[in-house]
């Protein structure tokens, strides 16, 4: 017994006619027969009562028609689920990125992937910089968006996005532009800054914008979380110095001055991994994200 036997029976179960269910199925009336008489033989039983002018259900041929039709479709359904995960258009992938681009372009990544594939479940995540690259690894994400590149094996990264750093103070702050920093000025200040971790691209880029200013910060706090940060700031704790997209957050209260300095952004994934999904997210995000400035 296979399935397409089935099928054979649940259409003539609904036609009772050989010869007009062998023309919808697309085979002749004598396979379908032979078919017919194989799943019966097989079964032990009639499903049918034939004479030269009627054909009906026996009761037995009703009770599996009402069984099958429940299964088949479930069957079906099953069988096209598979495809789609299959084809990378269906079941889950799991993304790792920054929070500060939590306002800016990842909503517009969602959006993109959400529009091409719609039955795709994306689970988002924030990871600390120091556990990005066993995450990855490990199978705990598939995809890492992150402001350092990877260089390590079995790892690929790709910048794919640059935004600026940006100065953020109170808007109450004496700075009101580029022109008000300089070594003296910014000496004077308390800063807030996210947690510098050995090895770091991105740290290595704030600690150039003290370098081009020339003077040691003083430093009253680091955080992991740029949304902290944030709030210090604007209570007035500090200032600090952060990628400039966090001011598509909503941060009332603060001024961001962008700096000439630059931060870019990185796809980090596994190079031997072939799941399907994440190779279709992958083109996604470099066909329609991908903005190197």
């Amino acid at each position: 017994m296979d399935l397409q036997q089935i099928r054979y029976f649940l259409a003539l179960s609904r036609e009772l006619h050989y010869w007009n269910t062998a023309a919808k199925m697309n085979i002749t009336q004598s396979a379908l027969t032979r078919q017919i008489q194989s799943l019966e033989n097989e079964l032990g039983l009639l499903l049918f009562e034939r004479n030269k002018r009627n054909v009906k259900l026996t009761p037995a041929g009703r009770f599996l028609r009402g069984k099958w039709e429940v299964e088949i479709n479930e069957i079906e359904f099953i069988h096209q689920f598979a495809k789609q995960i299959h084809l990378g258009e269906s079941g889950t992938i799991r993304i790792a990125y920054p929070d500060s681009i939590s306002a800016s372009i990842m909503p517009e990544i969602l959006a993109h992937i959400a529009a091409e594939y719609p039955k795709l479940r994306v689970e988002l995540v924030q990871v600390l910089y120091e556990n990005q690259q066993e995450f990855l690894r490990n199978y705990k994400v598939d995809l890492i968006i992150a402001r350092d590149i990877n260089n390590l094996q079995g790892i690929k990264s790709k910048k794919v996005y640059t935004d600026h750093l940006a100065l953020v103070v109170p808007e109450n702050h004496p700075f009101q532009s580029i022109e008000d920093l300089s070594t003296e000025t910014l000496s004077q200040q308390k800063f807030i800054l996210p947690t510098i971790d050995e090895g770091s691209s991105y740290g290595h880029i704030i600690q150039q914008v003290f370098s081009n200013f020339d003077f040691t910060p003083n430093v009253y706090l680091h955080s992991e979380f740029g949304a902290i940060i944030i709030a210090l700031v604007r209570k007035g704790l500090g200032i600090a110095i952060l990628p400039d997209s966090y001011q598509y957050h909503d941060s009332p209260g603060l001024r961001f001055i962008k700096l000439p300095f630059k931060t870019d952004l990185y796809l980090n994934w596994r190079t031997d991994d072939q799941n399907p999904t994440l190779s279709n997210v992958l083109q996604l995000i470099l066909n329609k994200i991908g903005k190197v400035d």
